[in-house]
């Protein structure tokens, strides 16, 4: 390296723009079955360490794994969620390689043959006109595996604890061909697998804890070149935000070192997240290290018609299908749509409501706001939210219908309703008196005092300061104790006023 070498922090936004990122991902999904991939051992995370073990786990000689069917069923319900087409005979094979945390000396995987094949994932995303568009990522392939177990590192680095509780859990990796490019569109990727699969209940996506992490293979080329550069894979990131940090300093560290003519190493590296830079850990291996031969111990699984069949029966409606649906048999906006399928459980109690109320934005803007600032305070999920969506679908008639304002529906009655979840919204407002009055002459009176007490507003306001309205509907609304038909109000004031 010379003197006056780049190094990534040197690197500008026009001189990484004239490379193209090139970006594959290998995503790791632990699956919500009961027990282990290849063994009766308890798939259950958070308990003390080495619990969750077995003569199987542990590779005791004479032990011979046995496949769990609901893995399979929902590496194939995934698969159908991509259109992936489904293999009817898949195998097993043992990845050879010798690590402390793998007890066998191999794991057992699927290479030739995987479950899944083919299909991918249609995210959204900005384009340089500031426009949403959607892409598809394709995947190469869908397949199960076996996890391995976890090394705990002390504080000191001189002791290495192994915990075998993970080995043997189910995974499904998804391998996805090179069509993300850049930070931003890998960020949207992951985030809509992690959608996909809690919509299919085969695992709760939960990065923190592991159950979902990802391996970003990243290479640079110049614009307009069609030849891949050597690719570079960063491991183990189990945060959507710190793998977007990973990817842009990787853009910028390789940018510098190919400026420099030197030549980028295909290896695997980890991302520190104080830093925000990657760092190397060791050469990548090639598939010929892992020595891949067919698993002699396990049949192979064949998928039948009928079970095929009995899977797609069961198949939920996905995030894709409900965001049509909400735009357009409800008629809300696509972001409303985006924001309310977020989760399974949001866009079915959505679904519930707009079943007990034609006012389909109105429930659209209630569960976006009010209910989405309850379960954000409250860090809730919306299967613990107090109020039925049949009473929150009375509520919103109450306001629609004009029995009561908005701000009473909002700042009132849902703070009761929420301590209060077995009461009637129309009872509530009638016992505290807080029904919408709509009766002429009160409401005229209460115009005539706030007018009648405000002569230089009235003034500067028939000398085109129309804004002041404002002022004066909320004076009889205060007045009114918030229950003033504002509409009525405004006509009114507008009447009285000229």
């Amino acid at each position: 390296m010379t003197q006056n070498a780049l190094h990534p922090s040197d690197i500008t936004d026009e001189l990484l723009a004239s490379y193209e990122t090139v970006i594959g991902l290998e995503v790791h999904c632990q699956l919500l079955t009961e027990s282990k991939l290849f063994a009766q051992d308890r798939n259950l995370f958070g308990t003390e360490p080495n619990t969750n073990i077995g003569p199987l786990t542990l590779a005791l000689p004479g032990t011979l794994p046995k496949i769990n069917n609901k893995a399979v069923e929902f590496a194939i319900r995934l698969g159908l969620a991509c259109g992936c087409s489904i293999s009817r005979r898949t195998i097993f094979d043992r990845k050879n390689y010798f690590y402390p945390d793998l007890p066998k000396g191999y794991q057992i995987s699927q290479d030739k043959k995987p479950i899944c094949e083919n299909g991918g994932v249609n995210i959204s995303i900005k384009n340089a006109e500031g426009k949403i568009v959607e892409k598809t990522i394709r995947f190469h392939h869908i397949h199960l595996e076996e996890d391995a177990g976890k090394s705990v590192h002390d504080g000191s680095y001189t002791e290495t604890l192994l915990d075998y509780n993970r080995a043997g859990t189910p995974l499904v990796e998804m391998v996805s061909e090179p069509d993300l490019r850049s930070a931003e569109e890998t960020g949207a990727f992951v985030t809509e697998i992690r959608r996909l699969v809690r919509y299919l209940h085969i695992s709760d996506g939960n990065m923190e804890e592991g159950s979902l992490r990802c391996d970003v293979n990243v290479s640079l080329r110049k614009k307009g070149e069609s030849k891949l550069g050597t690719k570079v894979e960063i491991k183990n990131m189990n945060s959507i935000r710190n793998m977007m940090r990973a990817i842009s300093f990787e853009e910028r560290r390789q940018v510098a070192m190919l400026e420099n003519e030197e030549a980028i190493q295909q290896e695997t590296r980890m991302f520190d997240v104080e830093s925000g830079q990657t760092y190397g850990m060791r050469v990548k291996e090639t598939m010929n290290d892992y020595r891949y031969f067919p698993d002699p111990d396990l049949s192979p699984v064949v998928v039948s018609e009928e079970w095929l069949e009995d899977i797609k029966s069961k198949m939920p409606a996905l995030p894709q299908e409900l965001r049509d649906k909400f735009v357009h048999q409800y008629g809300i906006p696509a972001y409303d749509a985006m924001v309310l399928t977020d989760t399974r459980e949001i866009a079915e109690y959505f679904e519930a409501v707009c079943a007990n109320t034609p006012a389909y934005k109105a429930a659209s803007n209630w569960l976006m706001g009010p209910v989405k600032s309850y379960l954000n305070d409250h860090e809730g999920n919306i299967e613990r939210f107090p109020i039925s969506a049949k009473a929150l679908a009375d509520l919103i008639e109450l306001n629609e219908s004009g029995v009561v304002s908005h701000s009473v529906a909002s700042q009132k009655i849902f703070p009761v309703l929420l301590s209060e979840p077995q009461r009637a919204p129309s009872e509530i407002a009638s016992s505290n008196n807080w029904l919408q009055n709509s009766n002429t002459n009160e409401l005229e009176s209460l115009v005539d005092e706030v007018i009648s007490s405000m002569p230089d507003k009235v003034a500067a306001y028939k000398k085109g300061k129309k804004g002041l309205i404002g002022l004066f509907v909320g004076e009889i609304m205060k007045k009114s104790n918030n229950t003033a038909d504002p509409k009525l109000v405004n006509q009114l004031l507008a009447k009285k006023l000229q």
